[in-house]
C-alpha cells in the first residue's frame, strides 16, 4: 500500500507543526504549508529524516499566492490524499462595537476565506480521482458564540457550514470532509489573539489542564485512518476542565 499524501496548512506551529510530526512518524508524504519560510525548513530537515516532506510559503489569505504555490508541487506530491486545513487565527478579543476593523479582515481571510482557496486548489484532483478527504480544523466558536468573540465566531461558524456543506456537495465524488472543533488548546493561539503580549496570553491557561497540540494531532490522525467507508464528520474537543466556551474550572 502506497503512503499517503497530506497537504498541512499552518504546519509551522501549534495543531499544524504537531500533526505533522506524528504524521512524519507514521510514513505519512508531507506537504508542509506556511507563512515563516525558516520554520518550514527547519521542519522539512527533522522530518524529512522519517518520510517524504516538501514544504510551500505562501500566506493563505493571498489567493494568487496559493494557487501558484500549489501549481508549483513536484510531481509526486500532486496527487493529495488529505487536506488539513488548519490555518487559522483569532486577533483581538472586543466587544463588537469596539472592533478593530483590521482584525475582523485578518480573522475572515485567514479563517473562511483561506480555507476556501486552498480547497478550491485542491478539489479538482480529488474529484478527477474519485478520491480524498479533506479535515477541516473549527472551534467550539463555531458552536457557539461567547462575549466579545463576534467576528472570530462568525469565522468559525462559517467553518462549520462550510464543512457540512463540503460533505454535500462533495458527496458523490467519494470525497470524505471532517470537521474537528477544539476547545481550549495551549499554543501560540492567545499570543496571537492579544498581539504579543505573552504575560496576558499565559493567564488563559492558567489554573487546569488545557488541550495540548499533541491530544489534537492525535485526533486527526485517528480520523484520517479509519477505513475508507468510515467518514467521522463532526467532532467537538474540549479539555476534561471546560464546560463551554465560558465554564472552566481552575484551581
Amino acid at each position: 500500500m502506497k503512503s499517503q499524501t497530506v497537504f498541512i496548512t499552518g504546519a509551522t506551529s501549534g495543531i499544524g507543526k504537531a500533526t505533522a510530526e506524528l504524521l512524519a512518524k507514521q510514513k505519512f508524504n508531507l506537504i508542509l504549508c506556511g507563512r515563516r519560510k525558516e520554520r518550514l525548513l527547519d521542519l522539512q530537515n527533522k522530518l524529512g529524516k522519517l518520510t517524504n516532506v516538501t514544504t510551500l510559503a505562501f500566506d493563505v489569505r493571498n489567493k494568487g499566492e496559493v494557487f501558484k504555490a500549489i501549481e508549483t508541487l513536484p510531481t509526486k506530491f500532486k496527487n493529495i490524499d488529505v487536506l488539513i486545513n488548519n490555518a487559522g487565527n483569532a486577533h483581538g478579543l472586543s466587544t463588537i462595537q469596539n472592533g478593530d476593523l483590521d482584525d475582523w479582515d485578518a480573522m475572515m481571510d485567514i479563517n473562511v476565506k483561506g480555507l476556501l482557496y486552498v480547497s478550491k486548489a485542491i478539489l479538482p484532483k480529488m474529484i478527477e480521482n474519485n478520491n480524498g478527504f479533506i479535515v477541516n480544523i473549527g472551534s467550539i466558536a463555531g458552536k457557539e458564540v461567547y462575549p466579545n468573540g463576534n467576528v472570530y465566531c462568525a469565522s468559525k461558524h462559517a467553518v462549520n457550514a462550510l464543512n457540512k456543506a463540503m460533505r454535500l456537495d462533495l458527496n458523490k465524488y467519494n470525497i470524505r470532509v471532517a470537521g474537528i472543533h477544539p476547545g481550549a488548546v495551549e499554543t501560540e493561539f492567545s499570543e496571537v489573539r492579544f498581539k504579543g503580549d505573552t504575560e496576558r496570553a499565559k493567564t488563559v491557561y492558567e489554573g487546569y489542564k488545557a488541550l495540548q497540540a499533541e491530544d489534537i494531532a492525535d485526533i486527526i490522525h485517528f480520523v484520517i485512518t479509519r477505513p475508507y467507508h468510515v467518514n467521522i464528520e463532526d467532532l467537538v474537543v474540549y479539555p476534561t476542565a471546560q464546560a463551554s466556551a465560558t465554564i472552566l474550572n481552575k484551581e
